[in-house]
């Protein structure tokens, strides 16, 4: 049997709770002022044609995959070989949703990878995937953008046909962006993962293992 949380009265269960609420406003105005350091950071330029993609409608740059929308979020899945596939990018892209509500906010979004396009859409219609993939397959692109062989989520904005890059992600900062994660976050036992402060005797695991 496993370990359960400390049971108490609801009385002191409130008052935990009420501390453990001051100390999560102060964490949520920590972020808001974070988000708005965010909108004002500085842009660099980002070159167009450098880069062809690999697309299911057939050749596009960078430019292209904005759609008709000012600002395009790319997450960059790690190509790890033709039989292997990243966990934490899986488990990334399955989190991956509300498209269509990031469409009406005037934002595009793409997954993009070093992987052949055949290999991408072999994976993500094995996973059932509804996510648009683009393969960045020999170009400098994920070079360019600093994740190398990694992953990485990179936001872009662009004003006429001039292509800025605005904000860059990768390790704890996508992480922060599941779900799943989220939501796991909120329970008593969190993640089960064997990095966690979590208390003796709560079950643990490796991630992704």
């Amino acid at each position: 049997m496993t370990s359960m949380p400390e049971v108490v009265s609801a009385e002191t269960w409130q008052q935990d709770r009420d501390e453990l609420l001051k100390a999560e406003k102060e964490a949520t105005r920590a972020m808001d002022v974070l988000a708005a350091r965010r909108r004002r950071l500085p842009m660099a330029r980002f070159d167009n044609d450098k880069y062809v993609f690999d697309t299911p409608d057939g050749p596009k740059h960078l430019l292209d995959l904005f759609g008709d929308r000012q600002q395009l979020v790319v997450y960059q899945f790690m190509d790890n070989g033709p039989d292997e596939y990243c966990p934490g990018c899986t488990h990334f892209t399955n989190n991956v949703t509300a498209l269509t509500t990031l469409a009406e906010n005037g934002v595009s979004w793409v997954t993009v990878s070093n992987m052949p396009l055949a290999q991408i859409e072999g994976y993500a219609g094995r996973k059932g995937w509804m996510v648009p993939f683009v393969s960045s397959h020999g170009t400098p692109f994920a070079a360019d953008c600093g994740s190398n062989d990694g992953f990485m989520l990179t936001v872009f904005f662009r004003d006429g046909n001039q292509i800025y890059r605005t904000y860059n992600t990768t390790a704890r900062g996508v992480d922060r962006l599941l779900f799943v994660n989220n939501i796991l976050d909120l329970t008593p036992y969190g993640r089960q993962e064997d990095w966690e402060d979590s208390p003796a005797g709560w079950p643990q695991h490796p991630t992704y293992g």
